[in-house]
Order: structure tokens, then C-alpha cells, then sequence
């Protein structure tokens, strides 16, 4: 099983870093594959520290991939590094092994702080609609325009019916990042 959360590594300055990842969680360890190139790949390799933030505001992610990079970070607990300020909870990692690829290495990192910041309210589909656009956003290189237009036109409907005013945000900032994007140019508006 695949889970969304925004990861903070720090780069060669100390300053954070934060960028939505995909993580599999596997008992005391949870393992990341970043893309290569990317900052977070080279701040892994570099700090060997992260931490996984587990949030429901789906702007941060939304934001992440499309500018919006400057969120409120608060120091971390156990290990150098930082969390976001409002986050439901994070996870503090440290870097055990590295399973080397030419696209994605895997790192491998124990889990050594856990922490509960606020309670989960529960699903909404606007916010699962908006994590779903946020990863066609990262992948609009290999995408076909077909592809997108029909999956955000799906996507729509569920951020049309139950998004409140942070999902609405966020999607929009996705659009206009697709229309924006030389190889699509999506032009799909929500009601």
C-alpha cells in the first residue's frame, strides 16, 4: 500500500525542503523513492534525515508541485530537521539503506519519532479528487493530452459536489498549472 504525505528534508544550508512523496510504510520503516533529479533525492543522499508529514489540507500538496513551496515549519523533534507547523502528524526518519536505481532509488529509513498533532475529520472526496490531480500534475510530461483532459474532467465532479474552500483553492492552482503547461494546456474550469 502506497500512502501521501508531504516530505521536509533539509538541504546543504540546513533549510527545508518540502515536497509531496508517496511512502510505503513497512512495520518500524518507511521507504520513499524519489525521482532522479530531484532536491529531495539529493538532500536524502546528502542529510540522511526526513520527515513525512501527514496532512489533510490538500493545498500544501497542490502548492508543492505548482510554486507555493513556503508553508509555516516548526523544528523537528528528535532529529535535525523540520515539520510542517500544521500538519495532522509527522514521522521523523533517518536513512538506514539505499537500494540504488537510475530512476527512483529506494531509501530506506527507521522511523525514530512519531507524533499526533490533530485529529483526522474524516475522507472528502474533493480532497481525494485534488491528490489524484496532483499526481497527473506531476507526471504532465508523459501524459497523454487525452489522458488528462478525461481524468480531470472525472475529477471534477467530486471537487464540483463536495470541496470547501481549501480544496477549491488547490484545484485551482492545479489548473492553472495545466493550462499553463506547454504540452497540454488543459482548459477545464470547475463550477
Amino acid at each position: 500500500m502506497i500512502f501521501e504525505g508531504v516530505i521536509a528534508t533539509r538541504d546543504a544550508a540546513g533549510a527545508p525542503h518540502l515536497a509531496p512523496m508517496g511512502f510505503r510504510r513497512e512495520g518500524t520503516r518507511l521507504s520513499v523513492a524519489p525521482y532522479v533529479p530531484s532536491a529531495t533525492l539529493d538532500n536524502l543522499r546528502g542529510d540522511g534525515r526526513a520527515v513525512m508529514n501527514l496532512v489533510d489540507d490538500v493545498r500544501v500538496i497542490a502548492g508543492c508541485l505548482t510554486g507555493r513551496r513556503e508553508w509555516p515549519v516548526l523544528p523537528a523533534t528528535r532529529i535535525a530537521g523540520w515539520r510542517l507547523a500544521e500538519c495532522l502528524g509527522h514521522l521523523e526518519l533517518e536513512v538506514r539503506v539505499i537500494d540504488d536505481h537510475p530512476e527512483r532509488p529506494r531509501f530506506h529509513c527507521d522511523i525514530v519519532h512519531h507524533a499526533e498533532h490533530a485529529p483526522f475529520a474524516g475522507f472528502n472526496r474533493a480532497q481525494a479528487a485534488v491528490l489524484e490531480a496532483a499526481i497527473l500534475h506531476s507526471r504532465l510530461d508523459w501524459l497523454a493530452p487525452e489522458k488528462l483532459r478525461d481524468e480531470m474532467r472525472y475529477l471534477a465532479i467530486a471537487v464540483d459536489k463536495t470541496a470547501g474552500p481549501r480544496e477549491r483553492e488547490a484545484w485551482d492552482w492545479l489548473l492553472a498549472a495545466m493550462a499553463a503547461h506547454p504540452r497540454h494546456r488543459l482548459r477545464l474550469t470547475s463550477s
